[in-house]
């Protein structure tokens, strides 16, 4: 498995250099350099069995366009609860998320729904696929909610499924599919509509260690090729050396964890 990762880890890092150069000019040449995400004393806390537990205590968080960033934590320390709050799925009792210029804690919930559904892509671990819809409608169906035009919203479908190699299971229902595949859909459903912020919570986490890897390849490039902002919630340490930064959600506070220059020093000296 390893050895697996460390080839992920090598192609990633060497296509990540390669376009090093374009964003750096992109930057200098006036591009805006805004935070897509900025998260600011953000706390939850649930009620259990007549007690309060708090979940999450005062977290800050700055995360800039393009970044892939990954949230450790064992299962239960509040990565889930984060993706929540940032989407704005769940309300935090206390502090703010700005997505760009938009503070999505302040918006009504019909509001954030539109929000959601226009700006964030969402990948979950159990993949939510509806059953009695086809691929093709499945990935379709969000943007249809958004009253894009059906022969738009289709060629893009299919444009995806395509790049995900499912363009010959567009008919096919989610229950034919295996587990890599119905991620796959999912992959593509979440980013039909451009996201600018792409949030994963253990997209790996139901499949075997191979379909796993395939997937966290695909996701990657997808969201790196498109310029997207990608923030992954896992319990996998295997994980880590893809990312640009990592931080483990602690005692309800977010910690950075991990340095990444020795991971490419190995990749780099196992070339050969």
């Amino acid at each position: 498995m390893l050895q697996c990762i460390a080839t992920v880890c090598y192609n990633y890092v060497c296509e990540k250099r390669n376009k090093s150069s374009t964003i750096a000019s992109m930057r200098t040449n006036g591009a805006s350099h805004r935070p897509i995400l900025q998260i600011h004393d953000l706390t939850k806390h649930y009620e259990e069995g007549g007690q309060s537990r708090s979940i999450l205590n005062r977290v800050s968080l700055q995360i800039e366009t393009g970044e892939f960033f990954v949230l450790l934590g064992k299962s239960g320390s509040g990565k889930s609860t984060l993706l929540n709050l940032i989407s704005a799925i769940d309300r935090a009792d206390e502090g703010r998320v700005m997505i760009g210029d938009t503070n999505i804690t302040a918006l009504d919930e019909k509001r954030q729904t539109l929000f959601r559904r226009d700006h964030i892509g969402i990948i979950f671990q159990f993949f939510n696929l509806i059953p009695t819809l086809t691929v093709l409608e499945n990935v379709m169906l969000p943007s249809e909610l958004s009253g894009m035009s059906r022969h738009n919203i289709e060629q893009r479908a299919r444009g995806l499924l395509e790049r995900v190699g499912l363009a010959d299971r567009a008919d096919a229902f989610p229950d034919t599919l295996s587990g890599g595949e119905q991620q796959r859909v999912a992959i593509a459903r979440a980013l039909l509509h451009e996201p600018a912020l792409v949030l994963a919570d253990e997209p790996t986490g139901n499949l075997d260690e191979d379909t796993g890897r395939n997937v966290l390849r695909l996701l990657l490039e997808l969201t790196r090729d498109a310029g997207k902002t990608l923030l992954m919630a896992t319990h996998n340490p295997e994980i880590v050396p893809l990312a640009d930064r990592v931080y483990r959600i602690q005692d309800g506070k977010l910690v950075q964890t991990v340095d990444h220059t020795p991971v490419v020093s190995v990749l780099q000296g196992n070339r050969a």
